[in-house]
């Protein structure tokens, strides 16, 4: 026999998965874009990886950033994300921490401001761009093509991935080289009826982890391109 006291904690767990539910579903609706295609062919002028630059990438060198469409996607799939999960859903039967994993984990600047941060360590200046024109009219010693992909978990999949990856070209659109990092893993649904909060909590967390490991790699795939070069 069922204990009031446990029939109460029944009922709670139920609204919150009901709405943890819902909230998910509407992560992955119409007004919330799946993860987007993404496309392996260069962007614009730049020249095939066949040819490689003489030029070798130095600490005191002036380094401009432009976005490939591959990131222009990915920055706007993640600001709907990250949108949609702000405005939450069923905000009165969520609970919050289930709410702030969902945010934290899908910050649409998280890569972005990572990779300035290890271009600067490795750099004398970083400046991003916001197009080629931009950057060719800059004249910096060194142009980087950024490239970041993020899938985040939907009523479909569990599937959590993120990669990124920076090549490196000379001013007249040579290839140097690239550094890049990634991570993935694959997780049980996170709208199962049995799972509690802060189990959740955790699990949702989890993709923010996945991302911050893609970028630790980043960073190191960074340091080991510019000591060899």
């Amino acid at each position: 026999m069922v204990s009031p006291d446990e029939a109460l904690e029944f009922r709670i767990m139920k609204g919150q998965n009901v709405a943890l539910l819902t909230l998910v579903i509407t992560l992955a609706g119409c007004s919330v874009p799946g993860a987007p295609r993404y496309s392996d062919n260069p962007d614009g002028m730049f020249r095939p990886a066949t040819q490689v630059s003489s030029i070798s990438l130095k600490h005191s060198q002036s380094v401009g950033v432009i976005f490939n469409q591959n990131t222009q996607a990915d920055l706007a799939y993640l600001n709907a994300y990250n949108a949609r999960a702000r405005e939450g859903v069923e905000q009165n039967l969520l609970q919050s921490p289930i709410q702030q994993a969902y945010i934290n984990s899908s910050d649409p600047r998280l890569a972005v401001d990572s990779v300035r941060t290890s271009l600067q360590q490795q750099f004398a200046s970083v400046t991003f761009y916001p197009n080629l024109d931009a950057v060719m009219a800059a004249r910096p010693d060194v142009i980087v093509v950024l490239d970041t992909r993020s899938t985040l978990a939907t009523e479909r999949s569990s599937d959590v991935q993120a990669s990124v990856r920076a090549q490196f070209y000379d001013s007249n659109l040579t290839y140097i080289g690239e550094a890049r990092g990634m991570d993935g893993k694959n997780m049980s649904p996170v709208w199962t009826h049995t799972k509690r909060a802060p189990e959740i909590t955790d699990q949702v967390n989890a993709q923010r982890q996945v991302q911050v490991n893609a970028l630790q790699r980043f960073d190191a795939s960074l340091k080991a391109l510019v000591a060899v070069n």
